[in-house]
């Protein structure tokens, strides 16, 4: 595996396709993304969740949801003394967070989701409360398996 690109280690190495069912399996680990490969200079990220992230923006890029399994719920604000509002994301509806916009992303029961993302992009955006143990605060790690 080529070390400048960590992606893709459950695809043939010729690019072919990738199981996103069978990368889930391969991963344990919550608020803690994968990425599967990249398009262009974007990440195509997945994650398991569970509870909720950290209150974060990205103050350059937008961000964008979809649910693959479970219910993702994300609420937003412009700041932090505005008032919040809560999207709810069913399995296989997607949701893009505009750049700069507060944002905590929660699953009360659990869900599995895939990002698109600028690779680089931290998972804790650019701004952000203080991070609690159960968020990886990472670019996002190499698939495995």
């Amino acid at each position: 595996m080529d070390s400048a690109n960590p992606v893709n280690a459950l695809a043939p190495a010729t690019g072919g396709p990738i199981a996103l069912e069978r990368a889930l399996a391969s991963f344990d680990a919550l608020w803690s993304p994968r990425i599967v490969t990249r398009v262009n200079d974007y990440d195509v990220r997945v994650a398991k969740v569970a509870g909720e992230h950290v209150w974060h923006a990205h103050d350059h890029t937008d961000e964008f949801f979809l649910v693959l399994e479970g219910e993702l719920h994300i609420a937003l604000r412009r700041s932090a003394a505005d008032e919040e509002r809560t999207v709810r994301l069913a399995r296989g509806e997607v949701f893009t967070v505009p750049r700069g916009v507060e944002h905590r992303p929660y699953s009360p029961a659990g869900a599995a989701i895939l990002m698109f993302e600028p690779s680089g992009t931290l998972t804790v955006g650019d701004r952000h409360g203080e991070v609690p143990d159960h968020v990886d605060a990472t670019t996002g790690h190499a698939l495995d398996g």
